[in-house]
This record gives structure tokens, sequence and C-alpha cells, in this order.
């Protein structure tokens, strides 16, 4: 057995696929703490000095890079690994794209565009969207997971039962998270760093951010688990309940469409009453607005709703 250290895994050691064959980039042990450098989703494609143009020319054989895998001494099928996440060291660089094809609301939204972010990493207080938005910032990794016990590659876009690309914003700072080990040592990986996301992420990406992160790993042995749980520390909203909020929603047997005319609501109102470019206002529903079920039992029609922070625009 290992004993109890910490390790840092680079960002060279990272795979762009779920895959129990692969190489352990370390052995850890229960309790140890791991420090991983991730990539953000383009693995680098896009800087700084990316614009609207470069979006047509994402590679996506090189999208959603994980750092590891990460072995984890003593983990069996049956197991669970129990993720202690302590924190972020964020980028400053951030992008937010709408790529053809992708997205709720893809069939709307079918010409490319791209956001390139800067933000305060001492304060981490707000980061600049345009003139008159500022979105308040929350990091977290979007993708968390285990190698699947079925043979072969997988594509890290889908989520799966062992955690992934599942882009549960309050996988951050102070939350632990709970995944069923399928294969002999877990096989961990981390990325898909975030600066901000709303529930639901509606354009497909969020403030996609490089960025360090700090987690300590432990093992609850043999104990079921058929799907990721999560526990977090306190409130999960705070940083953006302080205006309220305006709610659209939609309305039918389709929980899709609902969520998809919800959003379509909010970009309207956004663009009518704050001037701004629907694509803009896409985008800025996808790093900052909450997608909800309110209602899923007056059948035959279901009720999703879309929270927008008033507080963007104060």
């Amino acid at each position: 057995m290992c004993q109890n250290r910490d390790h840092t895994i680079h960002g060279a050691n990272h795979h762009f696929g779920w895959d129990n064959s692969l190489s352990p980039a370390v052995m850890v042990a229960p309790g140890d703490r791991l420090h991983l450098n991730c990539l953000d989703s383009s693995a680098g494609q896009f800087t700084s000095q990316s614009t609207t143009a470069d979006v047509p020319n994402l590679d996506f054989a090189k999208v959603n890079p994980v750092t590891g895998p990460i072995y984890v001494d003593g983990a069996e099928p049956g197991d669970i690994l129990k993720l202690e996440i302590e924190g972020f060291d964020p980028s400053g660089f951030g992008w937010t794209a709408n790529i053809p094809g992708f997205g709720l609301l893809a069939d709307q939204f079918k010409d490319p565009f791209l956001k390139v972010w800067k933000y305060d990493t001492k304060k981490m207080v707000r980061a600049l969207y345009s003139d008159i938005a500022w979105v308040p910032l929350k990091p977290f990794a979007g993708t968390i997971g285990l190698a699947p016990a079925e043979d072969g590659l997988h594509s890290v876009v889908p989520p799966r039962r062992v955690g992934g690309n599942m882009d549960i914003r309050d996988l951050t700072s102070g939350t632990t998270l709970y995944l069923p080990v399928e294969v002999e040592g877990g096989l961990l990986s981390i990325g898909d760093t975030h600066a901000a996301q709303g529930d639901g992420e509606v354009c497909g990406t969020a403030i996609e951010s490089p960025m360090d992160v700090d987690i300590r790993v432990d093992l609850i042995k043999q104990t079921p688990l058929a799907n990721p749980r999560f526990t977090t520390p306190g409130p999960v909203t705070r940083h953006l309940d302080s205006k309220g909020y305006e709610v659209t929603t939609g309305i039918g047997p389709d929980l899709m469409k609902s969520a998809g005319d919800a959003v379509s609501s909010m970009i309207e109102l956004l663009s009518v009453n704050h001037m701004l470019n629907p694509v803009e206002a896409y985008l800025l529903c996808s790093v900052c607005g909450d997608l909800r079920i309110s209602e899923i039992v007056d059948m035959p029609n279901w009720v999703v709703s879309f929270y927008f922070p008033r507080v963007v625009f104060d």
C-alpha cells in the first residue's frame, strides 16, 4: 500500500477518451491529495487571440481532454471513490462559443460565434461580458470520471454511470463527489474546467478555462452505488441570488422542447430589454442562467423554467 502523500499530475498526462486499458499516469493511495493541471475543453485550440473565424477549424478529435488516468490503490469494482474537491487555481483566460450543430438551440443558431474572456484570478468576483453585463464566477470541473468496465475507447462527451462530462456547476470547492468503481484502480481523470456555467449549459459551452484542480481521494469499500452523487458544503446559488431573477417558461408534453421554448423566450427577452444580439444572449444564458424542471406530475404537460440572474446587469 502506498503511503499518503501529495501528487502533481501535469497537463501533458491527458487523454481524449475513456479506456480502461490506458496506462496510469500515477498510482495513489486512499487519503492522498492530488494537484492536477487541467486543459480547457478545446485542448488549447482557442487562445486569447482567437476569433469567431477560428470556430469552424475546431478539431473535434481533440476536445474535452482529461488529465489522468489515476490509479487508486485498492480500488475494485463495487467500491466507491470519494473525491473531496479542495480548490481551483484559475488561469484568467476563458472562452464561450456557439459551435454549429451543438447546443440546445442548434436549429436556431447555425452560425459560429466566439466570446473570449479575461477575468481577475485574485478577486474571482465577476467577468465582463459586455459593457452592460458581468458574470459572477464559480470555478468547477465539468468532467470528473472513472474508466468504464466496457473495453475499448469511449467518447468523453456523454456522461456515464461512472461520471465523466456531467457539467454540474456545483462540483466546486468544498463539494464531495462519490463515483462507482467499475475497474481495478478506478482510473480517475479530470478536465473540462470552467470559470462559470449555468445549470443546463444551454449553448453547449460555459466559460471554458484551463486551471489547476486540488482534490483528495478516498475509498469506500464494497458499497453499492448506481450513479454518481455529491454533497455540497452550503448554498449553491448565493452568488446569483442577490438581485432576483427574470424567469421564462416552456410548457408541453416534451421536456426537451419545453426547455428549448423557455430558453428561446429568455433570449428574446434579453435581446429586447438589453439590446443584445440574439447569439450574445444565447451565450450569456449558457454561462449564468439555470434550467429547472418546475413541474413534472400534471400530465400530459410539464413545466420547464429558465432563471436568469438580474445581478448580471447590476
